[in-house]
């Protein structure tokens, strides 16, 4: 097999197609954000990487919190308008059809619709470029019950999540295995 080469570009994928919500409920923001990841576990620590031209940017700033949402299959329409659209002259809220839910942690509403949501906030900013880094603390996570299997684990494949790569949006697929599977010893049968 032979690779061709490419000059250098945004190509790792896929990454959540995240709402991030900021501002407070009663004056509620969400944009799209795809560039986003788990960057630590102890303290759980992610990020969310913002234009600097973008409306929520400066809120953000200002208020030092955001709420990551993951989002469905079924918000696929939703979450490609609010990358599209600018809060600074569209209620995207209302537009599409979101209820905006008080945090328990920070001031950011979190969006009902979304099964599963990270409230976070902000230690540190970091221009790279094109975008603002906001590098965060994950100091809760709401998660919809319905999804919350009898031994009080969260069943991600009943979430219905999706996924962007490259420009496009995709539906996850199928469980393949769990961390460490690999590895995992079989349980010996026990015969009578």
């Amino acid at each position: 097999m032979s690779k061709q080469f490419w000059k250098g570009s945004a190509l790792l994928a896929p990454v959540p197609a995240a709402l991030v919500t900021c501002g407070t409920p009663d004056a509620p923001n969400v944009l799209t954000v795809g560039w986003t990841g788990i960057v630590c576990t102890r303290p759980p620590m992610t990020y969310i990487s913002v234009r600097p031209e973008r409306y929520s940017h400066d809120i953000i700033m200002k208020n030092g919190e955001f709420v990551i949402n993951l989002t469905t299959e079924s918000m696929c329409r939703e979450t490609d308008l609010c990358g599209v659209k600018s809060g600074k002259d569209t209620d995207k809220f209302a537009l599409c059809g979101f209820t905006p839910v008080q945090a328990h942690e920070v001031d950011a509403p979190l969006i009902e619709q979304c099964p599963v949501c990270l409230e976070c906030r902000v230690t540190e900013h970091k221009l790279l470029g094109s975008h603002t880094m906001f590098l965060a603390e994950i100091v809760g996570v709401d998660a919809d019950e319905q999804f919350i299997d009898g031994k009080g684990r969260l069943d991600l494949r009943k979430c219905g999540l999706m996924a962007y790569a490259h420009g496009e949006y995709f539906a996850l697929g199928r469980k393949l295995g769990d961390f460490g599977f690999s590895v995992r010893k079989k349980k010996k049968r026990i015969r009578k």
